[in-house]
């Protein structure tokens, strides 16, 4: 039995536009009834993204969801029958007052980026100056691994940037081969230490969970999860260097999360 599952919304629940109904190759009712399914079963859903909080709670709302994990991990947000809400912080390396979003801008880390990759990296406009609290949002090409070691060197040691999968769009003001969605976060702010600590926070344990996503950062969640599950045919580092418990789906987005569902409660 999974009592939990943990879905990442674009690109795996959600499609081009945002759309439930909608995966690159056309219309589908799968992601929709797998959300039946799942309430059917009595399964927890629980939604993950680098979504804002705010963005978070209407898409809960929308999809009767028990809770949402928003921007990367940040926060973990559990609604009870009433729909009240319950926030819980994970903040990783950051332990300043105020917001970690606030601290960034107010240090120059997100303007060293920018000067640092120009036409490789700019902000993820308009979502990226919407009601973030925690991370900051770029979109651009470049290796996350050496941009987080030039961080760390320009004395921003307690920050990461990470690869939040890509985006299927070109924009002219970018000269890169192709479009990636990325966080600035505090270090240890991720979504597999945001599933670990919701299952922590409801006595879950491994083999009673389950996650689903499409991209490197959501198949982190492998190491704290008893499945995880990639749609979309996954990307060659993950095919390389995939953890046991991983299963790589060819069917996209809402397709390979209605399979992804299916092979869960199969195993209940």
């Amino acid at each position: 039995m999974s009592p939990a599952i943990y879905a990442d919304l674009d690109g795996t629940l959600l499609g081009p536009g945002g759309s439930l109904f909608r995966t690159p190759e056309g219309l589908t009712r799968a992601a929709a009834e797998a959300i039946v399914r799942i309430r059917e079963a009595g399964v927890s859903l629980v939604l993950v993204s680098g979504r804002t909080r705010e963005q978070m709670r209407e898409a809960a709302r929308i999809l009767e969801a028990d809770g949402s994990i928003a921007e990367l991990g940040a926060f973990v947000v559990e609604r009870d029958a009433l729909f009240a809400e319950t926030v819980t912080t994970n903040f990783g390396a950051y332990d300043g007052p105020g917001l970690p979003f606030d601290a960034m801008g107010h240090a120059g880390a997100g303007g060293f980026l920018l000067e640092r990759y120009p036409r490789s990296l700019e902000p993820h406009t308009p979502w990226a100056f919407q009601d973030r609290e925690a991370t900051m949002l770029f979109r651009g090409f470049l290796d996350p691994a050496e941009a987080t070691v030039a961080l760390a060197d320009a004395g921003y040691d307690w920050l990461e940037l990470l690869d939040n999968g890509v985006i299927r769009r070109t924009f002219d003001t970018l000269d890169v081969a192709e479009v990636r969605a990325y966080h600035l976060v505090p270090r240890g702010v991720n979504k597999a230490s945001a599933v670990a600590l919701h299952r922590d926070r409801h006595g879950l344990s491994l083999p009673e969970t389950a996650a689903v996503g499409d991209s490197l950062s959501d198949a982190q969640m492998a190491a704290s999860v008893g499945r995880c599950f990639i749609v979309g045919g996954g990307e060659l580092a993950l095919r390389d260097a995939a953890p046991d418990n991983l299963t790589i789906l060819d069917e996209l987005g809402g397709d390979g999360f209605a399979r992804a569902v299916e092979m869960v409660l199969e195993r209940s």
